[in-house]
C-alpha cells in the first residue's frame, strides 16, 4: 500500500499549538487539537484527562465543532503540551475519526517530517463502524 501525502496545513499546526500552549494547565489538560471544518473555520479543543479515562482532545474537537455547526472536517492535528509539536492521534481516537469523517486528513509527525496522511492510512484494513449504516441496496 502507498501512502499518499497531502499539503500540510501549518495554520492548523499554529493554533493547535496556541492552544497547547495557553489552555493546557497540569495534568487535566496535557493535548490541544485543531481542525479544519469544509468551510474553512477552525475549531480547538483540550483533553479531558480523568483517572477514569477521560476523552482524548479529538473526539472532544468533535463534540466542540458539532456545537458550532461543523459537521464536516477536512483536516486535524494534534499537539501536546510544554512543546511536544505534533503528535499523532492514538489507536482509539484514529478508530473514531475513521468512523466519524473517513476521508479526514491528519497531520502527523515522526522521522520523516511532518506530513498530512488520510486517517485510512492510519488504519488500514480497518472495520468501517458506520458501514452498518449503509443501505442495502
Amino acid at each position: 500500500m502507498t501512502r499518499q501525502t497531502h499539503p500540510v496545513d501549518h495554520e492548523l499546526i499554529q493554533a493547535a499549538a496556541h492552544v497547547a500552549r495557553t489552555r493546557c494547565r497540569g495534568d487535566n489538560h496535557t493535548m490541544a487539537a485543531a481542525a479544519r471544518a469544509r468551510d474553512g473555520r477552525i475549531v480547538t479543543a483540550v483533553n479531558a484527562y480523568h483517572f477514569t479515562g477521560g476523552p482524548c482532545a479529538e473526539p472532544v474537537l468533535i463534540g466542540a465543532a458539532a456545537a458550532q455547526g461543523a459537521y464536516e472536517l477536512d483536516t486535524i492535528v494534534s499537539v501536546g503540551d510544554r512543546d511536544r509539536g505534533v503528535v499523532p492521534p492514538c489507536g482509539r481516537c484514529r478508530q473514531i475519526l475513521l468512523d466519524y469523517f473517513p476521508e479526514l486528513k491528519v497531520i502527523v509527525g515522526g522521522e520523516d517530517g511532518i506530513r498530512t496522511v488520510l486517517i485510512s492510512d492510519l488504519l488500514p484494513e480497518t472495520y468501517v463502524w458506520a458501514d452498518h449504516q449503509l443501505e442495502v441496496v
